[in-house]
Formats: structure tokens, sequence, C-alpha cells
């Protein structure tokens, strides 16, 4: 008797993805290079000397640094697999306590106090969403608008009443907080405004671009600058980071490894409630030298937004920062004629856009994005400045634009929002 075998049909292999290309630092450099250049041409042919003058730099990073801190707050607690939307509350605790204690002891006590305040509503985040299991977004939203409320009766109680209302204070403001230090390069920034002042092409703008970053800098901005660098070695070049990036990929493989994921996430939304409260704390003193109701302005949910287009890494949620901070800034400046250059720029930027769709096949976005550049190029050439509503929507605008150009190439941490309890892998 014989018997005869068949082969098993070969099982179809999944073609192989193309693995994605990391931008080197040569390729950074020369991407900031041409972006430069591009901006340095727009000044040259709108002679809106603003958009790379060393104020607008200098205030683009001061209005970036509360929107990167609100970002690199997110970043620690979403790698741990923690969302949280409640950084607006955070920082808005951080703005209150760090005014109130700025006022009375100096701002390097405000600091402090901020940090406190905004560590504290993160611990009550984290209770609520890693030992309770409350959903993410629903203990964001409330901590938010608790922290709305109570700051707002707290204010009627400390800043109007004694000392602090002959100082200045009402229900809705804090009284005048001190100074925070500033850092000047002596010799290189007063030579960096000499190199402004010419208008040369391309020297000009880079000399403005240098002297807005080393002129009138505050400390806080140096410390923050210091805490994203920290951030990125802490995460991606400790045990202590693989852990808690763990926590927030495959918390039941990590469990099984002996991480302890409650007390990594925990440490995550605490870190995420401090910086967020650095943050709060940074708008208080900084910008304007006292809280004033209603000062995050929203800053929390674009520092989501930031995080997001930087992919949840720190490199690009700064790139994000720096976005809206340099339209922020420039609405805070009343720069209509500035932001009208900057249709130009706009306009090459979605050409280029539609370019690269092209070469990709994307023909209809390409065509889209075409058109869109040409509409934007006819307002351009038919107006000679934009409507001052128009320029105080432009980081918002700008935040939307960021998240609509990134969306494709996005990649979360894969448990992060989902529900984990102790022991759910056994």
């Amino acid at each position: 008797m014989s018997t005869t075998t068949t082969a098993a049909p070969a099982a179809k292999t999944a073609p192989a993805k193309a693995p994605r290309t990391k931008l080197s630092t040569p390729v950074i450099l020369l991407i900031v290079a041409g972006a430069l250049i591009a901006v340095a041409a727009v000044r040259a042919i709108t002679g809106a000397r603003d958009v790379t003058s060393s104020g607008q730099i200098g205030g683009a990073l001061q209005m970036a640094v509360p929107v990167g801190l609100a970002g690199l707050a997110g970043l620690w607690s979403e790698r741990a697999g923690v969302v949280n939307i409640g950084l607006e509350g955070m920082m808005i605790l951080g703005s209150f306590f760090g005014a109130w204690a700025g006022w009375q002891h100096g701002p390097w006590i405000g600091l402090l106090a901020g940090v406190i305040g905004g560590a504290l509503g993160g611990l009550v985040h984290a209770i609520a969403t890693v030992t309770f299991g409350v959903d993410h977004i629903v203990s964001g939203v409330a901590l938010t608008l608790l922290a709305q409320g109570a700051t707002e009766y707290l204010a009627k109680i400390w800043f109007n009443t004694g000392k602090a209302a002959t100082l200045g204070g009402n229900p809705k403001q804090s009284p005048p907080i001190g100074s925070v230090p500033s850092i000047t390069v002596p010799g290189l920034s007063p030579w960096l405004a000499h190199i402004e002042a010419h208008h040369w092409f391309l020297v000009s703008d880079l000399a403005g671009v240098l002297g807005g970053l080393i002129t009138n800098l505050s400390v806080f901005t140096v410390i923050a600058a210091l805490l994203f660098g920290a951030t990125y070695w802490v995460l991606w070049r400790t045990s202590f980071g693989l852990r808690l990036r763990s926590c927030g990929e495959a918390p039941v493989a990590a469990e099984s490894l002996g991480v302890d994921v409650y007390r990594y996430k925990y440490a995550a939304v605490i870190m995420s409630g401090a910086l967020a409260g650095f943050g709060g704390a940074f708008l208080a003193m900084v910008p304007a030298h006292a809280y004033n109701e209603g000062q995050t302005g929203g800053r929390g949910y674009i520092g989501l937004a930031a995080m997001i287009f930087g992919n949840w890494r720190p490199g690009g949620l700064a790139m994000g920062a720096g976005l809206f901070g340099y339209t922020d800034s420039l609405q805070l400046r009343n720069g209509g004629p500035a932001a009208h250059a900057l249709l130009l720029l706009l306009v090459l930027l979605l050409v280029l856009m539609a370019a690269w769709k092209f070469s990709r096949k994307s023909y209809r976005q390409a065509v889209l994005n075409a058109v869109f550049a040409g509409l934007l190029l006819l307002w351009f050439l038919m107006t000679d400045t934009i409507p001052s509503e128009f320029v105080s929507a432009t980081p918002y605008v700008a935040t939307l634009l960021v998240l609509g150009l990134s969306a494709q190439r996005l990649r979360m941490p894969k448990a992060d929002g989902k529900p984990y309890r102790k022991g759910q892998g056994k």
C-alpha cells in the first residue's frame, strides 16, 4: 500500500514594508538652511522686516516655552500609556500657585510652587486613571474644570484682600511678581544687532534669529531647554526610560518581566503635572509678571497638538511648539504686515507640498495643495495687509495646519489610553 503526500501550499508572505528613513543631522541642517533662505527671500520681497527681527524671534521663543513644556508633559504621560487631557488644568494650577508664592517670595519660590501645584494635579489624574480606572478623557476634563473653579474661588480670597489688594491684586489678577533673571551675551548681542540693522539678505536675517535667541533670554527658558534634553536622555537612554515606555507599549508584557507598571505610570503622570505646572508658572512670571484669569488660553491643548506633531518625541515637539510660538508672537506684536508676508511663504510651502505629493502619485492631494497655493497667492497680490482678527487667529490656524500635515506619519504608543489592571495578563 502506497501513500502519497502532497506538499502544503507555500504560505503567502506579506510584502516587506520599506523601512522608514530617519532624517540625519546633515539633512536636518539643510532643511533649516532652506527654511531660513525662504524666510529671508520673503522678507526681502515684501519688506516686512519683522519676519526675522530679533524682537520677533525673542517673542516667539518666549511664547513657545509654555506650549513646549505642556507638550513635554503630555509626552511623559502618554509614553507611559496615560492620556493627559488635563494638561490645561495643571497649567492653570501652576500659574495660580506660582503667582501666589511668587509675589510674596520671589520668582524662584514661585516656580517651585507652580511645579508642586501642577504635580498635585498630576497625582489626582494618576489616582483616578491608574488606581481607579476612570476613563482618561473624563478624568482630564474633570481635572481642568476643577482647576478652573478652584483657582477662581481662591483668587477672590487670596488676591482681593489684605496686602495683596493693596499691591494691586483683585479677584482676577495677582499682585505684580518680581522679574526673572535674564541672560544677554555681552559683545555678541550688540554686534548681531548691528548686522541686523543693515538688512542684508540672509546675513541680517541670520543675525536677527541668533540675536533673538541670546538677547534678554530668561533663565527659565534655559531651564526649559535643558528639560527637553534631559527628557530625551532619560526616556531613550536609560533603563528607567525603557521600562516607562514599555508601560505605554505593552504593559502586560512589561509586568511579566517584573516591571511595576502602576509605579511607572504614577511617576510619569506626576512628572507630567510638574512640567505642565512649570509651563503655567512661566506664563505668569515671564511674559506677564502676574497671574490673570484665563491666562493659559488653551495652551495645554495646543501643547498636546505639538506633541502629536512631534510624533511623541522631544525634537519634533520642539518644532511644533516653535511654530505656534512664532505665530503667537506675531499677533502679539500686531504683525499685520508680517503676517501678510507669511502668506507668500505659505504659498511656497504649499507648492513644494504639491510637488512632493505629485512625485508620490497622490494626484488628488497635489491638485488640492496647488489650488490652495493659487488662492493664497491671489489673496497676497490683491491685499496689502491682513485684518487684525485673522492675525489673532494665526496661532490656532497654525495648530490645525500642523496637525493636518502630520496626520499621515503618526505612530502613538500602542497602549496609550487603554485600560490596564494589575495582573490582567494572568
